[in-house]
């Protein structure tokens, strides 16, 4: 009997299906979101396509399930391996994010060559570009691997077939918005077909014991496009961030079951492609003018890494009755904090001031404890005294206008004593703590044990207020 079509409301924000049209979708509470959609009644429906060649799972007690998880394939590129956790792991599900042309295709396609020529077959499924301009591509950035295998298409059911028939070492998805199955509702890149098609590539994906990358759209906000659901399926969830115009990258792990979360890697891009930054802090810091007015160094924690960044501010004197707060790398709050405690705790002057804080390189940097760097490079700039040059400062600001301690200052210490600076201005407590550690033979946070956690090349001096902390670090 043929199926008979009928009419439903899908909302785009969660996919739920309603039979009527309403305001507001009682799944999500969002309003205008639901569309009319005309389905097949009876039709075979997408759980029933593509994978039906697959054996369904049997449950496993504890004792049979293995100690260890498959071995990873490790890849020459220091940087993505650091945000995977170590290298891709069989089966694994990995969300790539960021926006147009930012450089997702180039870092994968790369990344697949290499599993290509390494280990074995790998499937580029591209469904935004053809195969010639997969290809020109390639050729552009030297890639001329034979078992790199380029699929053009867009149907699901075909893709599956495909990944069946050819069992690669790896899959490519790029991207999945663009993805559709014939025997599903609505069009290319709408909530059910996004989370369905995912669903059943990850599916695939792990019975087959295949990594899986999917590449996914932002919004204009920059978060991923399509369901939230669509983030809580997959293993891991990578952000390529950076501005168009400008070389430099930074790829974030915003979710990994397999390892750190908050891991970044640089990248820089040329053009041979994506190339890693082995020393991100030193580039940072490569134009760095010394004992500028406004100009700051500080070491902020991105997962298990301390990286040295400049961070500048500028206060200029406005005509109008309401200032500027302008902060570009780093948390607009944390810079409304740092400004009040200024105006109150130093009687600066702030209030008839435009400021301007912007982090160089294109890093942003939320940690509390980048605060007295923001703090440091105000002032600098409202008095025109510049830093000394070999300071960099750690510290959270309160608004009593106390620091604050923070985490793994011997390893934060270490990384700008690498880089040849030679004071440190520190939270009085945090200096303390580990001073008495290292005397004790604790073990410290990164495993040492019965070694002094401060390194002999940087001298840190201990501040207990942001009083304390500007009058060692400006230039008298």
């Amino acid at each position: 009997m043929a199926s008979r079509a009928k009419t439903q409301y899908i909302c785009s924000e969660c996919g739920g299906a309603q039979m009527k049209w309403m305001g507001r979708c009682p799944e999500c509470g969002d309003w205008n979101t639901l569309e009319e959609r005309r389905v097949q009644e009876g039709g075979p429906g997408l759980r029933h396509s593509g994978v039906a060649s697959l054996e369904a799972p049997t449950p496993l007690s504890l004792p049979e399930i293995p100690d260890e998880p498959s071995r990873r394939v490790v890849l020459a590129d220091p940087e993505l391996n650091r945000v995977l956790g170590g290298g891709i792991v069989p089966g694994a599900g990995i969300l790539v994010g960021g926006d147009p042309g930012i450089g997702k295709s180039t870092l994968l396609i790369q990344t697949a060559a290499e599993v290509a020529s390494r280990v074995g077959r790998v499937l580029y499924v591209s469904a935004e570009e053809s195969a010639f301009q997969i290809g020109q591509r390639a050729t552009r950035l030297g890639l001329k691997e034979e078992r790199l295998l380029v699929l053009a298409d867009t149907i699901l059911e075909q893709i599956l077939e495909q990944v069946e028939r050819i069992r690669p070492s790896l899959v490519i998805v790029d991207s999945i918005q663009a993805i559709h199955s014939s025997a599903g509702g609505g069009a290319a890149g709408t909530v059910s077909q996004v989370r369905d098609c995912a669903a059943l590539l990850l599916r695939q994906a792990r019975q087959l014991n295949i990594p899986l990358f999917l590449v996914g759209h932002v919004t204009k906000e920059g978060s991923i496009a399509g369901p939230r659901v669509l983030e809580h399926m997959v293993d891991a969830v990578l952000q390529l961030e950076g501005e168009r115009f400008h070389a430099y990258r930074l790829l974030r792990s915003v979710k990994n079951r397999f390892g750190s979360t908050n891991e970044v890697g640089v990248f820089e891009m040329t053009e041979r492609g994506m190339a890693p930054v082995v020393n991100p802090s030193e580039l940072f810091l490569a134009e760095r003018l010394p004992n500028a007015a406004g100009s700051a160094i500080a070491v902020p924690l991105e997962g298990s890494r301390p990286l040295l960044v400049e961070v500048q501010a500028l206060a200029s004197a406005t005509p109008f009755s309401q200032p500027r707060r302008t902060g570009n790398g780093v948390d607009f709050n944390r810079l409304l904090l740092v400004t009040a405690v200024l105006s109150k705790r130093l009687n600066l002057s702030l209030g008839a001031q435009d400021i301007f804080v912007n982090v160089i390189g294109g890093m942003r940097v939320g940690e509390p404890a980048v605060d007295l760097a923001i703090a440091a490079a105000i002032a600098s700039s409202y008095r025109n005294v510049p830093i000394a040059a070999e300071v960099v400062l750690l510290g959270e600001v309160s608004l009593s206008g106390e620091l604050r301690s923070v985490s793994q200052l011997s390893q934060r210490l270490r990384e700008a004593a690498k880089l040849g600076f030679k004071r440190a201005v520190v939270p009085r407590h945090a200096l303390r703590r580990e001073r008495e550690r290292a005397a004790g033979g604790e073990e410290s946070a990164d495993g040492r044990n019965g070694v002094p956690e401060l390194p002999d090349e940087i001298e840190a001096v201990g501040a207990r207020t942001l009083v304390e902390a500007l009058d060692a670090a400006l230039v008298t």
